[in-house]
């Protein structure tokens, strides 16, 4: 069975109950950000959905990280150019998770939190192990394992998700930046397990953008669609 099974079917699902989200902002004339960002996410997701289950985790991370920053980036008018990562989805994850009224987002952390704190308990996705590589701070690279249960209990939704995705962008960095070797056999758990979250984070997401965030303003999109320029 291929990953297009779980991740496709759910972006066929996501794309017919955006829709009528779409219909509705196209009327009004011109390229509408919020639904540019919504299909560039779900081109990427349904790439990542179509590869066979098992094979290629390099690519799948990077597709889904790609889907990821399409809902995320911001583009910094003074600078012009985007916006660091961090910053933006911080951010972005702030305001999803407050106008998640539903709760979809936690209840997500909650059905998968062996999962979340698989991610916390591996120091091989911790920015601050990777500052200085050595036991002693990979024993307190872990630590936020121990911390998590406290924020579950405290329900800190916002922490356990930015903690969970910087140990994800750890490793889309070790990907993009040429610190990887493809299909390298010394990373492959990590990599499953930050998979594996993004998949199921990602359809969580634009459920709550499809409910709650047609209507938003998602702040300035980075390389908008242009007609060619004669």
């Amino acid at each position: 069975m291929s990953g297009e099974t779980s991740l496709a079917l759910t972006i066929r699902e996501l794309r017919r109950r955006w829709k009528p989200h779409k219909e509705r902002l196209a009327a009004q004339g011109g390229e509408q950000p919020t639904a540019v960002r919504f299909h560039r996410a779900c081109s990427w997701i349904a790439r990542a959905g179509a590869i066979p289950e098992g094979e290629d985790a390099d690519l799948a991370l990077i597709c889904l990280w790609i889907a990821f920053n399409a809902l995320y980036g911001q583009w910094d008018s003074q600078k012009r150019e985007p916006k660091t990562d961090r910053e933006s989805w911080r951010a972005f994850i702030d305001r999803v998770l407050r106008i998640d009224r539903e709760g979809r987002i936690a209840a997500m952390l909650e059905e998968h939190k062996r999962l979340v704190l698989a991610l916390f308990d591996d120091q091989y996705v911790s920015a601050y192990f990777w500052q200085e590589p050595s036991p002693e701070r990979g024993k307190r690279a872990r630590y936020s394992k121990f911390n998590a249960h406290s924020w579950y209990v405290e329900r800190r939704w916002t922490q356990i998700l930015e903690e969970a995705l910087a140990r994800v962008y750890v490793m889309r960095c070790q990907l993009v930046h040429g610190a990887a070797t493809y299909g390298g056999r010394l990373n492959r758990t990590s990599l499953k397990h930050c998979v594996m979250l993004m998949e199921r984070l990602l359809p969580s997401l634009l459920l709550v953008w499809i409910d709650h965030g047609a209507d938003e303003d998602w702040g300035l999109m980075c390389y908008p669609p242009l007609n060619p320029m004669r």
